[in-house]
Formats: structure tokens, C-alpha cells, sequence
């Protein structure tokens, strides 16, 4: 792997979503897909998602992030991801309200303590071009979508949003009664989503609790997706199931999510650091 060469990573995760930060702050270097790619396949420095630190391009932000996927693509948002490269802002730089730039525009966070870390995930693009859809619907609070006979669907009537990723979000009784691992290919890569999506089962316990199981667009199955616990918490309350407060339970934890007055979503949970090494040529 002489691409990966002397390249210091940082491994963590947040609520089990996997997690490799490289700083490459005062360097030109980019990593591309396929280095991405075969870095995710190394079991040292296996990850959901990638964090690539670059200096920054806007003034007042603390680094313009690039963010890979499994597969090597490039994703907009990764909540999860955030905390992470927040905490180590915090502990390592001093700066505990950091603000990042991404390909989705500025994201900002508050540390508070490892276990406590608040992301400003910014505002819900609900628009069907924004998220975006290859058909137009006017109302994207559910959408004309289904897997299954026509007369028994095994999925349908998705509601759609965009949180820096698109991603469709399915209401059901159980989330565990689901092969998602079987049904969210099929449905990231609908036709429907020219820029594939992020799939998620829904399972409103009250007004406060969701249970969530998401496919990550260009990942798979993960242990907890932070956009995706955005995205069903909007959802919810703009269909009315919840209030604009609730405790979204993902296979690996807990995240607390609001959906602030002045249309912000903040996101509140923990990271974890887990170990750190470097790729060396040869």
C-alpha cells in the first residue's frame, strides 16, 4: 500500500460507527476513492466512514473536511463523524466550539465532555429536488415507494429528507422484523434516488422514542448512523408521530435529538477513541 505511506490515522468510533480520522492540515495531499477504498479494507484502519481534515477554506473554520464512505465514495454529512474530530479539536487544539466546512456547507459543534458532544447538523431540505428524487412530489412527508407484491408490500410510503445525505425513512412496527441487509441495497440503489440513499427503519415507541436501523448509502449496515438519526427524528414530528424532542435508540446507543426552534437539528451523543497508528511504506 505505498499510496497510504507514513500516513497517521486515528481510529474511534461513535456508538459503534466506525471511525478514521486523518489530519492532513498543512499538506496538499488528498486521498482519493481507491485509497479510501483500501483503507477501509485494512483491518487497522477498517471504517464507516473516513474524516479527512484539509486546511481550512473558509476563515473562522477549523479545517475543511472531506468525508468517505466504505466503498471509497464521498458523503456529504457524518454526525457521528463529527463528534469525533470535534473531541479531538477539543483535547488536542483547545477549541471546544470548533466549525467545520464539508461538502454540505458548515457544520459547527459544542464539546462538552466525551460522553457529551452537541453537533449543529443545520437545517432539513425536505424539497424533492433538494434531497434529491428523479420524480417530483410535492409532498415529501411520504412518497409513492415500495418493495414487495403491490397488494402486500413488504415496505412502502417512505418519508424523504435531505441531512446532508438523502435518505428515506420507513415507518414500521419492529425493526428487527426486517432483512435489511437484503432490502437496503435494493432500495439505496432505487432509481428513484439519482444519488442513491440512505435507507432507515422506523419504529416510533412514544412521543420521546424512536428505535432506528439504518443501510448507509455506500457503507452497509452500520451500528449507528448520526444523519440518519436526524433524519428520522424530523421526519417523525413532521408527520406528526413525535414532538420535535426525542432519544433516537440505535443498535450501538443512544442519540438526543432536537429540532430547534430556528429549524436547526442539534444532535447530542458520545465518542469514543480507540487507538492511533500510522501506514508506513514498505
Amino acid at each position: 500500500m505505498a499510496q497510504t505511506a507514513s500516513l497517521r490515522f486515528v481510529k474511534m468510533n461513535g456508538l459503534g460507527n466506525e471511525i478514521l480520522v486523518v489530519d492532513l492540515r498543512g499538506s496538499a495531499r488528498v486521498i482519493g476513492e481507491e485509497e479510501a477504498a483500501a483503507l477501509a479494507r485494512e483491518p487497522r484502519t477498517r471504517f464507516d466512514q473516513l474524516m479527512a481534515l484539509h486546511d481550512p477554506r473558509t476563515p473562522g473554520t477549523a479545517a475543511y473536511v472531506r468525508i468517505y464512505n466504505t466503498d471509497g465514495t464521498l458523503s456529504g454529512a457524518c454526525g457521528n463523524g463529527t463528534r469525533c474530530i470535534a473531541w479531538l479539536e477539543a483535547e488536542r487544539r483547545g477549541n471546544r466550539d470548533p466549525l467545520y466546512e464539508t461538502d454540505s456547507g458548515l457544520v459547527s459543534a459544542h464539546v462538552e465532555s466525551m460522553a457529551r458532544i452537541t453537533v449543529d447538523m443545520g437545517v432539513p431540505r425536505f424539497g424533492w429536488q433538494d434531497i434529491p428524487l428523479r420524480d417530483e412530489f410535492r409532498d415529501t412527508r411520504y412518497i409513492e415507494l415500495q418493495i414487495g407484491p403491490i397488494d402486500a408490500p413488504v415496505l412502502h410510503s417512505p418519508a424523504v429528507v435531505n441531512v446532508g445525505n438523502p435518505h428515506a425513512v420507513f415507518w414500521v412496527d419492529d425493526v428487527d422484523a426486517f432483512d435489511l441487509g437484503r432490502l437496503g441495497p435494493l432500495l439505496e440503489n432505487h432509481p428513484i434516488f439519482p444519488d442513491r440513499a440512505n435507507i432507515s427503519l422506523a419504529q416510533v415507541r412514544s412521543r420521546e422514542d424512536i428505535k432506528l436501523r439504518t443501510w448507509e448509502r455506500g457503507a452497509g449496515l452500520t451500528k449507528a448512523c448520526g444523519s440518519a438519526a436526524c433524519a428520522a427524528a424530523v421526519c417523525a414530528a413532521r408527520t406528526g408521530r413525535t414532538g420535535r424532542k426525542v432519544v433516537v435508540h440505535l443498535p450501538g446507543g443512544p442519540l438526543e435529538i432536537e429540532w430547534a426552534g430556528n429549524d436547526h437539528i442539534l444532535m447530542t451523543g458520545p465518542a469514543e477513541l480507540e487507538y492511533e497508528g500510522e501506514i508506513v511504506a514498505g
